[in-house]
């Protein structure tokens, strides 16, 4: 009966244990077969394809790299660049995985379908709250404010490390990856700002266009706000009362996040093809990051939080396991958004009017994690195809990773297309992505988990400025 009893982040913390011994068990191969042919069928796939693989049918590959280089040398590199996925997925065998996988799936499909209702309510919920639009202003340059220079810090760390290190001196460009569709992904960064104001709020809806919806929700909570009373009391009412069922739905939907963990980290386990051989090709490179992050999580932010917010950082950090844990296990800081409003308001007292404001724009626009990681990835790409960046290219690396990482969460492949600005930006070649493209999930586990920790970190620090009294 005790185990019942175990708070959420023990009961996540033992679904990740078990969850990555299960996975390594039962590892991933790839197998051409019957249902092969009927999962590329129904996708389409041309039959000239379908007629080569006959060659390799019932053959056992126990990596993904085998099986892809034996596919390409059978159908060629083009063919197999554009039915990749189609055919990755056709030859996908593993049965103790599929068994449990569907919860990771259900888990996370059930958080993204708070987001929109959730942000939306709580940002008008929020505004209206605030009041006059110089509270929302003054609240506004607070938080953009606080984003802005833990970001820079972010970077900075980033870039002192890998400088002292340097990871990609002598790397081997051999392991080197193909990057799929950069190309047609790529977006300047007016681009990014134009495309904030939707031309139809729905289709923002239906393609989660997160800054679209934030930009609609701020300026329908500010006009409520200029409104005839007898209309303003019954929207601002409305909107906290949906903003309630939303935080019920999400403490509904949380209760599973053991379940959701476990079919999600144990199915990325079981697909690594070499676990052990990437972390001894890649682990200079994997250490500079994880450290960079380690320092900017345990020492930058709470350091801020401790000397800025006037708080207590680590019973912050403690009240924050549960999203902080699911963070890294997702690799989503918008699916965790929901459990990190719930952490910061139930567990650290932050009231609904600055948790409502601070944290979508957060999950949106404030990417420290990400912005760091993006700067040591530029240079280590820099490092290994032997580029001298001078002091001025890295400024330039500096403040193109600021403004990307501010704009990451619009952008399809956000990732890899903010490492192709911040390359194209200091000359260097885009095939250097693929260097990193092997450990890039892994590491994304770590960066998300910093930039979740970032927007609680800003959450309490603007509250405490506001005068309000938290439990921390």
């Amino acid at each position: 009966m005790k185990i019942l009893k175990l708070q959420l982040h023990w009961q996540i913390l033992i679904a990740l244990i078990l969850a990555i011994v299960y996975g390594i068990i039962f590892p991933t191969s790839y197998i051409i077969r019957d249902h092969s042919y009927e999962s590329l069928t129904r996708n389409k796939a041309d039959k000239a394809i379908l007629n080569q693989l006959k060659s390799i049918e019932g053959k056992v590959y126990k990596t993904q790299d085998s099986f892809q280089n034996e596919v390409k040398s059978l159908i060629g590199e083009e063919v197999y660049k554009k039915n990749s996925s189609t055919i990755l997925k056709a030859a996908y065998q593993n049965q103790a995985i599929n068994a449990v996988s569907w919860l990771g799936i259900i888990f996370l499909k059930a958080l993204k379908m708070l987001i929109i209702p959730l942000i939306l309510s709580s940002l008008i919920s929020g505004i209206t709250n605030i009041g006059s639009g110089s509270n929302l202003g003054r609240l506004g340059l607070k938080t953009f404010g606080y984003y802005v220079m833990t970001s820079l810090f972010a970077i900075v760390t980033g870039l002192f490390l890998v400088n002292i290190i340097k990871p990609g001196v002598g790397a081997d460009l051999n392991l080197s990856a193909t990057v799929e569709g950069l190309e047609e992904k790529r977006r300047s960064f007016i681009d990014i700002i134009v495309d904030i104001v939707p031309e139809n709020i729905f289709q923002a809806f239906n393609e989660n266009q997160m800054l679209s919806i934030i930009f609609f929700a701020i300026l329908f909570g500010f006009f409520i706000t200029q409104v005839d009373d007898k209309y303003r009391i019954s929207l601002k009412n409305a909107f906290n009362g949906i903003f309630e069922v939303m935080m019920k739905l999400t403490m509904f939907v949380i209760k599973f996040t053991p379940l959701g963990i476990f079919g999600i980290v144990s199915k990325t386990v079981a697909d690594q093809d070499d676990l052990l051989g990437l972390l001894s090709s890649m682990g200079l490179y994997m250490g500079t990051v994880v450290a960079a992050l380690s320092i900017h999580f345990f020492i930058t932010l709470p350091l801020i939080a401790k000397y800025i917010g006037k708080v207590h950082p680590f019973q912050h950090m403690k009240n924050m396991a549960t999203p902080l844990i699911t963070a890294f296990s997702t690799a989503s800081s918008g699916a965790t958004l929901p459990l990190t409003m719930t952490a910061v308001e139930k567990n650290s007292g932050v009231s609904n009017k600055i948790s409502s404001f601070t944290l979508p724009l957060g999950a949106t626009i404030n990417m420290d994690g990400t912005a760091l990681y993006e700067c040591v990835a530029a240079m280590f790409i820099a490092q290994a195809y032997g580029a001298d960046i001078s002091v001025l290219g890295q400024v330039i690396i500096v403040f193109t990773a600021l403004l990307a990482s501010i704009g990451a969460a619009a952008i399809p492949m956000a990732g890899l297309v903010m490492i192709a600005v911040i390359l194209t930006a200091v000359n260097l070649p885009l095939e250097g992505i693929g260097l990193i493209l092997a450990v890039d999930q892994i590491l994304d586990m770590f960066r998300t988990a910093t930039n979740v920790w970032s927007d609680s970190c800003g959450a309490v620090i603007i509250a405490k400025s506001e005068g309000e009294e938290l439990l921390v």
